[in-house]
């Protein structure tokens, strides 16, 4: 009987650990990053909102004789879907102008 030497192709342990720990390694240095700037993302992403709402109250007072809409008017004629910011915080209509709220709950009030 002869030996036959068989080729294994595969990963060893000692590869599949180093992968592993190159992995965490990146995880560990781009997870706190993106937790970071995601407040940032929110805060820009809630300024082009009120932009957009502003907008949409001058296309509003346009089409209506000179009247200042409120959100609720607004959502409810098409010109919005929503009443607040993406990250959650409400916006209001004081006097023709959009601006961010002091609380979520007058925004739909408005």
């Amino acid at each position: 009987m002869r030996r036959q030497l068989v080729k294994k192709n595969g990963f060893t342990l000692i590869e599949m650990l180093v992968v592993m720990l190159v992995i965490s390694i990146l995880l560990l240095i781009t997870v706190p990053n993106l937790l970071k700037n995601n407040g940032a993302i929110n805060d820009k992403g809630c300024e082009a909102y009120i932009k957009t709402v502003q907008a949409q109250v001058e296309v509003y007072k346009i089409e209506n004789e000179n009247k200042i809409p409120t959100l609720d008017q607004l959502k409810t004629d098409g010109y919005i879907k929503e009443t607040k910011c993406p990250n959650g915080d409400g916006i209001e209509i004081v006097n023709g102008e959009v601006k961010e709220s002091d609380t979520a709950t007058t925004a739909t009030t408005s």
